[in-house]
């Protein structure tokens, strides 16, 4: 005798990923700095077995190393309140998260903040030199080059932010990451953002940190690119 045939129709078990989709969004939504997409395929796919993009430089490997989050902008960019505080704390949160790294490993952004008010002519050192003051082991830094946000009336605010980042080793000064000459890019930017402007410079720094971290873990391939990122569609560049 065959065996009978099952019925058509939506299987419980094709039904119940729909299910955690819809239950999860409202939290989802709720973290600050999180997109959307991307973050459906993470939540659909929650296993270990998730793919992954290799990090280009493993900062997770580096469990005993003192980092510096070393960020800098033009003084023309101090109407911006608070950027690269903003910027430098996300990153650090991030890497904590992401790479699993030990709060204890990162210097303190008020430590750094004082040598910086206190050393008249600290833009002439280098990442090396600032993290050996520090007792550093390995400098991320992050230059911002081009920020700008954009009061469009009812609308909200408009706002991009463009930056270059780059990881050194503080003992040999070698830039470890990227492994090109130049540093890395990042563009990002945001439409109609409806809570402020203070909320459009803090949506800019989750971006552009999200957007440099991600080369220094195995970021999931689902979350490695976001709705932010200028270089993704619907983006002018």
């Amino acid at each position: 005798m065959k065996p009978k045939k099952a019925k058509s129709g939506i299987t419980i078990r094709s039904f119940w990923p729909a299910i955690l989709v819809y239950a999860g969004l409202p939290v989802l939504l709720f973290c600050a700095g999180c997109q959307f997409v991307g973050m459906v395929g993470v939540l659909g796919t929650p296993t270990q077995s998730e793919t992954k993009s290799s990090a280009q430089y493993n900062l997770t490997k580096d469990k005993d190393q003192k980092i510096l989050v070393l960020v800098d902008q033009p003084a023309s960019f101090s109407a911006y309140a608070n950027l690269r505080f903003y910027l430098t704390d996300t990153i650090i949160k991030m890497l904590q998260v992401k790479a699993e790294i030990e709060p204890s490993l990162f210097i303190d952004y008020k430590t750094l903040a004082d040598l910086r008010a206190g050393t008249p002519d600290f833009y002439m050192l280098s990442p090396a030199q600032v993290g050996e003051k520090l007792g550093a082991d390995l400098v991320l830094a992050v230059t911002i080059v081009d920020c700008r946000i954009t009061d469009i009336g009812e609308a909200g605010y408009n706002g991009s932010l463009d930056a270059n980042a780059a990881l050194y080793k503080v003992a040999t000064g070698e830039k470890l990451w990227p492994t090109i000459e130049q540093s890395q890019r990042v563009e990002v930017g945001c439409e109609s953002e409806r809570r402020g402007r203070d909320a459009a410079v803090v949506r800019l720094a989750v971006a552009a940190a999200h957007c440099v971290t991600r080369y220094l873990y195995d970021c999931p391939k689902a979350g490695f690119k976001i709705s932010d990122e200028r270089t993704v569609s619907g983006w002018e560049k």
